[in-house]
């Protein structure tokens, strides 16, 4: 299989190999108007398999999405053929408008404008409380 090298553009890599469809649709990747490849179970001597996304043009992408959602991927950043920035995103500390509050007392279940924000408490097993009820998002 070729997959074509980019020019200008990002590439998501050590994905978790299975995860690269969910952060594309949560990402709004389709909504792009250039082209985007998404590499699944690719090999990998770190993860063993792996997923990877290129896209083929510079975006602002939500790191905070990326992290929550597998907090190991690298985002590569490609400028003339050359690799300008690697950034490797970890846990984000808060999340805002990625998850929403289940608890129906929360006040976001009534005051529709609030953002669903959450904070991390428990690193290890990714868990992260609502900041206005501190319930577990699940």
């Amino acid at each position: 299989m070729n997959v074509t090298p980019i020019t200008n553009g990002i590439v998501l890599d050590h994905i978790t190999a299975g995860k690269g469809m969910e952060l594309y649709n949560i990402l709004n990747l389709d909504k792009l108007d250039c082209s985007v490849a998404i590499i699944m179970n690719a090999d990998s001597k770190k993860l063993g398999r792996k997923d990877i996304i290129k896209i083929d043009s510079v975006i602002d992408l939500n790191f905070d999405v990326i992290g929550y959602v597998d907090p190991g991927v690298t985002v590569n950043i490609i400028n003339d053929g050359k690799l300008t920035k690697r950034t490797k995103i970890g846990l984000p500390k808060t999340v805002t408008d990625i998850i929403k509050c289940k608890n129906p007392r929360c006040i976001t279940s009534t005051e529709q404008e609030l953002t669903h924000a959450f904070k991390l408490c428990d690193e290890e097993k990714r868990i992260y409380r609502c900041i206005y009820c501190d319930s577990v998002a699940k």
